[in-house]
């Protein structure tokens, strides 16, 4: 498995914002948009791509397009809603897909209640958006089923990671020989506090973007 840390100073400075416990939540949303679109930008430069040649209004120019079939996005719902306008942005001709999990506050385990995804990925290139990689139970579970349904590679995208939520992707993933799986992010810091949040971390992403509910 491997994982990038973008080390870039626009994501780092729109990261800070994203922190800053003052930010509203209609700049936060922005941001964490913004953000998205430049670790999108990474996260996609190995995507599969076919030569083509197109008219110029001289002659013949040789170049490429996104192969087929189209790449799969998959947020996990709710937080990973606030990052797909980012991501198909970059990829405006990818499939969605979505899966919904929720984590019980004292064991920590992340249970599926929603799952929009086609059941055959043979082939299929897949980018899973979750803001934060904290325990790293939430996005073993998404990998876990892009692989299982035959996914020719799994990248997630997420703001945030923590060391734990990276070495236990790195567990599960690292020595398999099944399909790549790579994780880009715009930090890793650094711990987990005692309710599983990732400190200093910027608090819990599904809030800041959408409000207390």
């Amino acid at each position: 498995m491997q994982t990038l840390v973008i080390d870039h100073p626009l994501v780092t400075h729109k990261l800070t914002a994203l922190r800053d416990v003052s930010t509203e939540t209609a700049t936060f949303r922005r941001l964490a948009d913004e953000l998205v679109t430049l670790l999108a930008y990474e996260a996609t430069r190995e995507v599969r791509v076919q030569p083509v040649t197109v008219r110029t209004p001289l002659g013949d120019a040789a170049g490429v397009k996104i192969g087929n079939p189209p790449p799969l996005i998959v947020p996990v719902l709710r937080a990973g809603i606030g990052m797909l306008d980012g991501m198909i942005r970059l990829l405006p001709m990818a499939d969605v897909g979505f899966v919904g999990l929720v984590r019980d506050e004292e064991s920590l385990v992340a249970s599926i209640y929603g799952d929009r995804i086609p059941a055959d990925l043979t082939g299929r290139e897949t980018f899973v958006l979750d803001p934060m990689l904290a325990t790293g139970g939430t996005l073993q579970t998404v990998i876990g089923m892009l692989v299982e349904r035959g996914a020719a590679t799994v990248t997630a995208v997420s703001l945030l990671a923590a060391p734990e939520g990276i070495a236990r992707l790195e567990k599960a993933f690292g020595e398999q020989a099944g399909p790549p799986v790579r994780v880009v992010t715009a930090a890793v810091d650094e711990r987990l506090d005692e309710h599983g949040y990732i400190y200093p971390g910027l608090g819990d992403a599904g809030d800041r973007l959408f409000g207390e509910v």
